[in-house]
C-alpha cells in the first residue's frame, strides 16, 4: 500500500510505502458516483498497520500495487 499526499497536476509528491504483504480480503462491487475513480479494497493487516493506513488516509491518497 502506497500513500501519496495530494498534489496539483504535475506537482511533486512524496510517495511512501505504508504496508507490505497485505492480504486482499475483498473487493466490494463498484458503484457509480465515484468521479475520481475511488474504490474500496478490504485488506487484512495487523492492527498497528491498520492504524498507520487509517492515519495515512487522512492526508494522502492510497494506492494498492500488486507484484
Amino acid at each position: 500500500m502506497i500513500a501519496a499526499a495530494d498534489s496539483p497536476a504535475g506537482g511533486a509528491s512524496d510517495a511512501r510505502v505504508v504496508a507490505t504483504g497485505a492480504r486482499v480480503a475483498g473487493v466490494p462491487r463498484t458503484h457509480d458516483g465515484f468521479p475520481d475513480g475511488g474504490a474500496l479494497v478490504v485488506l487484512t493487516v495487523p492492527r498497528p498497520v491498520a492504524a498507520q493506513l487509517a492515519g495515512a488516509s487522512t492526508t494522502s491518497r492510497l494506492a494498492v500495487t500488486l507484484c
